[in-house]
């Protein structure tokens, strides 16, 4: 479940802006100008949703001899997606005619949901509604075949057994929705359900359900499908943040997120659950997933005050079960790199860094010596980042020690660049371009430009956007001069300005600035030039 969960975290957080951008392109992309460019999110990431959504839809019985057979048959091969998908509808009898089309059709489909419960009847209705929006190149779209795998819960949170109205049980849990608008009706429902819609991440879709924070918050205590126990977290924090974002730029006072954090509460001090689990559900939603959910007129100042602010409030509500989870999760014992020992040291530092949420005078003391007890690397990047965005003395002692213990591991030390790079704290733009100038650095290493500059662009929104254009124009600065040494870098770098329109109108005016100013320059590779233009345009 834990892995599930970081897949689709970084699914989202990297195909899903390339999608809904000017850079989207289906997963067998039909024309490129330069093939280095396809390398991507879409092709890899979403590629391997489809594998996985052919095995939700056929079963694990069947999609074991679709995959035989098409070894069998072409090992050796040039194959096609046509010859992949025929051998799962010949091993299985099902036609996938219509399930071609994720492979043809570029965007992420947005799956609108309308939940009811009749009481008289015992009827739960689901109506599920797709549409896929326009991407360059496809105005129009057909609908998808998508596989949502569901969960209907009763008031003590077990999962009720499901009937569908014209087809009986469903014992799979499993529906299509194949049209435009579909209504599934569910029978012998005897008490007021609360429905968990696309468990495991069935589909690589965008899920609109108006869901309350009370079901929301029930669903993070009781929901049998982990992934969606998480993904209830993700939603309500999303939705505390959003509020947030409005009232700051309506000029009124914000929300705290109090519900949310004791929302929280029972789940992360719940000690049958897995400890990465439960820091998993102490990372809530960052900058760029809430940009991705607010799509036009984004502030990116807004938005880092606002979820600033919750994670201020789920520290000092839950400061008796965080400081409980630090101290009952500590490192005994010898070094352990299994899945046990790494799930308690990422619980306790999760813990640390929403204690550490409400700054005083004693934090960063306290992440300090954390950082010098540290018998590990995980806990010492975890002290890192935690320093990086403020501005003490500790942070300078800390950055300085981890300098000199690891200089001469220039792999270890890529670590170093990239927490500086990710710092919000002010005066960022200014170290990383200092940084550039370090003897450790080198733009003719792709590894090192990857650890200082691609932090800042890709990971680094409020500084990447920053109003002045000067996160802008250092990006544009390097992508020029990578472009003269090594332009495929320079491309994925250049990735970082995929979602410029959905800034607000001055931050677009600076990135459409650095943009025309790459555009112009003498013998751009074709590398960047492709992706200059159709981010442009």
């Amino acid at each position: 479940a834990v892995q599930r969960i970081q897949d689709v975290r970084t699914l989202k957080a990297h195909q899903f802006p390339e999608d809904a951008g000017p850079l989207a392109h289906p997963v067998r992309p039909s024309k490129y100008i330069e093939i280095n460019n396809f390398y991507t999110a879409t092709v890899y990431e979403k590629g391997a949703e489809l594998c996985r959504m052919i095995l939700t839809l056929l079963g694990a019985d069947d999609f074991r001899a679709g995959m035989d057979l098409y070894f069998e048959r072409h090992d050796g091969d040039a194959a096609t997606i046509e010859d992949f998908i025929a051998c799962f509808e010949e091993a299985s009898g099902e036609s996938l005619s219509q399930f071609m089309r994720w492979y043809e059709q570029a965007g992420t489909p947005d799956v609108a949901a309308e939940f009811s419960w009749d009481r008289a009847s015992e009827t739960a209705t689901l109506t599920l509604t797709q549409h896929i929006p326009a991407t360059p190149g496809q105005a129009t779209k057909k609908p998808h075949q998508i596989p949502v795998a569901i969960g209907l819960l009763d008031s003590d949170g077990h999962d009720i057994p499901l009937k569908l109205k014209k087809d009986g049980p469903l014992d799979d849990k499993l529906i299509q929705l194949t049209r435009r608008e579909q209504t599934f009706q569910f029978t012998d429902v005897t008490s007021r359900p609360t429905a968990s819609l696309f468990r495991q991440f069935s589909a690589p879709v965008n899920v609109a359900y108006a869901q309350s924070d009370a079901d929301l918050a029930f669903l993070m205590a009781h929901d049998s499908d982990t992934f969606n126990r998480c993904q209830a977290a993700q939603t309500y924090a999303t939705r505390v943040i959003r509020e947030m974002v409005e009232a700051l730029q309506a000029g009124k006072r914000a929300g705290l997120g109090t519900g949310f954090a004791h929302a929280l509460a029972d789940t992360i001090s719940d000690e049958g659950l897995d400890p990465a689990f439960r820091a998993l559900l102490l990372a809530i939603p960052g900058e760029g997933d809430i940009a991705r959910q607010i799509g036009t007129n984004v502030d990116p100042d807004a938005i880092h005050k606002a979820r600033n602010q919750l994670r201020r409030t789920i520290g000092r509500t839950l400061e008796k079960e965080l400081e409980a989870l630090y101290r009952t999760h500590k490192d005994t014992g010898p070094y352990s790199p299994h899945a046990e020992a790494v799930g308690k040291r990422a619980l306790r530092n999760a813990a640390l860094g929403m204690l550490t949420a409400n700054p005083d005078a004693k934090t960063p003391a306290r992440v300090l010596r954390h950082f010098r007890s540290a018998t590990n690397m995980t806990d010492q990047i975890a002290a890192l980042s935690i320093l990086s965005h403020t501005q003490t003395p500790e942070r300078e002692k800390a950055f300085l020690a981890f300098y000199k213990r690891w200089k001469d591991d220039h792999l270890v030390i890529d670590a170093w660049f990239s927490q500086q790079a990710g710092s919000t704290a002010p005066g960022t733009l200014k170290r990383v371009r200092d940084l550039m100038d370090h003897e450790l650095f080198s733009l003719r290493n792709p590894n090192k430009v990857r650890a200082l500059i691609a932090p800042l662009a890709m990971n680094n929104p409020v500084t990447f956007h920053s109003s002045d254009g000067e996160g802008y124009r250092l990006v544009a600065d390097t992508v020029m001069s990578l472009d003269e040494i090594n332009p495929q870098i320079a491309a994925r770098l250049l990735n970082a300005f995929r979602s410029w329109k959905t800034m607000e109108t001055g931050r677009q005016r600076q990135a459409r600035k650095q943009l025309q100013r790459i555009s112009r320059k003498k013998n751009l590779s074709p590398d960047v030039f492709e992706i200059t233009s159709r981010t442009l345009n």
